[in-house]
């Protein structure tokens, strides 16, 4: 993972305030009356403060920020205040997380190489000061991400912003708010990690590209080791159903597993399994050209399991876990497998593939059923599987269906700690009868529930452990002018294993 940004802890004492002179200050001011140290500002500066509240300028209102230049007094070249609302009211998680956005936005912005940020003593409902650094470093290693690897420009965009000192109002001992600190900037560059792979085009991130990287992840750790399938060896498992996925391209499918081991030897595994799409045409069920272009990013799954397993070795946590990625490319050509083939699946049960664009639960059914062989406590996959997902929940949620209550309620409070959030919707019996098949014993598309019958059609392959699936279509990548990976759900799997250790 890239080490780009320095972010300490720096408890500053109040009468020092106007002596910080990194290139931007940033304080957070409240409603109310003014804290000591902006008391100290205001009367450095002859009452600046006191004026820009009086004209309505300094209002403190959540997330209102401004900008003060030069101020005679202070030694930072810049000064942004940044509002938190009325002092001690509760904030919800949304609420502290704008502040904290608006924050780092300003430091991002300030062209300044050295920032302090200094966060007022903030009342956050179910979170204290430990939540607070975690997410102030989360939110500058995630915002200040730039993708570098651009062919043929000299241009490249880069962040002037070089390091961060963050001050926080807590009674919290500085050891538990580094420990913080150090948490959220890991699972940031863990999500910017998984950012890098995804961003990439489709004609550099292959299947052997993500098992290379996996390699060399892996190499960065003792605690971590790497071994690949070729399609030579899973035809000898019986995969058929993951291989039917590349029979049209010209590249080969991969099976990666990453295995950490930080628990006790005898220790059950979690295990994450990624969908690795590299590109996904439709095969003979060809998508429209409009955006086909996107497909690349078809692999997010993978790359968040690659992210998230760098992530668990970097902070050496006490537990063990299993990353599988199942990666193929998905195109048309003499030897693609067509609507109506049927395949036999690594579990012995067969598939009627109705759609081949439907392609992702087939290889996911394989790499879940090998998933058994680690004897797991939970396995979850993350997969941007259906874009009926993104009509049920937008942009903002990822879609949770499990067949255990337990892991699903980790997993939802996983991602609303992380704000990472996601929502479980119903795998019912009612819709399984949708994916019946005259030829097969299951058909791989069926009924107007997409979400949830492509679920019910991974749970197939579930039924021996604790299973959840993560629907990440909505969520892990950006459309339009922003286009690119969110790097997301790196940061609700990272909170999810990191709370089961």
């Amino acid at each position: 993972m890239k080490k780009r940004l320095s972010i300490n802890l720096n408890q500053k004492i109040v009468k020092e305030i106007t002596e910080i002179s990194s290139g931007g200050l940033i304080i957070g001011v409240f409603e109310g009356p003014f804290s000591d140290e902006l008391k100290i500002i205001d009367q450095e500066t002859n009452g600046t403060l006191k004026k820009l509240r009086k004209l309505g300028e300094l209002e403190g209102k959540l997330g209102q920020s401004i900008y003060l230049p030069a101020l005679s007094g202070v030694k930072a070249q810049r000064t942004y205040l940044v509002g938190c609302g009325k002092e001690g009211k509760k904030l919800s998680r949304q609420e502290a997380v704008k502040i904290l956005t608006k924050m780092v936005s300003v430091a991002i912005s300030s062209k300044a190489s050295n920032v302090f940020i200094s966060i007022p003593k903030l009342s956050i409902s179910g979170e204290g000061d430990h939540w607070i650094s975690q997410q102030i470093s989360y939110l500058c290693e995630n915002n200040i991400y730039t993708y570098d690897a651009k062919l043929n420009k000299k241009d490249k965009t880069t962040r002037s912003l070089k390091k961060v000192s963050i001050a926080i109002d807590s009674s919290l001992s500085s050891s538990k708010l580094k420990k913080g600190i150090r948490v959220g900037q890991t699972i940031g560059r863990g999500s910017n990690a998984a950012k890098d792979l995804a961003n990439l085009p489709a004609n550099v991130c292959t299947p052997s590209y993500l098992a290379k990287e996996s390699r060399s992840a892996a190499n960065k750790y003792l605690s971590l080791s790497c071994s690949v399938l070729g399609e030579k060896e899973m035809k000898k498992l019986k995969m058929d159903c993951l291989l039917s996925v590349g029979a049209g391209s010209a590249q080969e499918s991969k099976l990666i597993t990453l295995n950490y081991k930080g628990g006790k030897k005898d220790e059950q595994p979690h295990v994450i399994v990624g969908k690795g799409i590299t590109f996904d045409t439709g095969g003979i069920s060809l998508k429209p050209g409009a955006t086909m272009d996107e497909m690349k990013f078809d692999m997010c799954g993978a790359a968040s399991v690659i992210g998230t397993m760098q992530v668990i070795a970097e902070l050496k946590a006490p537990i063990n876990v299993i990353g599988l990625v199942a990666s193929a490319e998905n195109m048309p050509g003499g030897k693609a497998t067509k609507p109506g083939d049927v395949v036999r699946t690594m579990s012995g049960l067969t598939v009627e593939i109705l759609n081949t664009d439907a392609e992702g639960r087939l290889v996911l059914a394989d790499a879940l059923t090998y998933a058994k062989k680690f004897n797991p406590q939970s396995v979850v996959d993350i997969a941007t599987l259906t874009g009926a997902c993104i009509v049920a929940l937008g942009h903002s949620t990822s879609g949770l269906m499990s067949n255990d209550d337990r892991l699903a309620q980790k997993l939802l409070k996983a991602g609303t700690t992380s704000t990472d959030r996601a929502w479980q919707l119903p795998i019912w019996d009612v819709y399984k009868k949708d994916l019946n098949s005259n030829f097969a014993d299951i058909a791989n598309i069926g009924g107007r529930a997409g979400t949830i019958t492509a679920a019910c059609f991974l749970s197939k392959f579930t039924e021996d452990y604790s299973w959840a699936h993560l629907d990440v279509a909505g969520t892990a990548h950006i459309s339009g002018a922003a286009k690119g990976a969110s790097g997301r759900p790196v940061p609700l799997l990272s909170h999810y294993l990191l709370d089961q250790s």
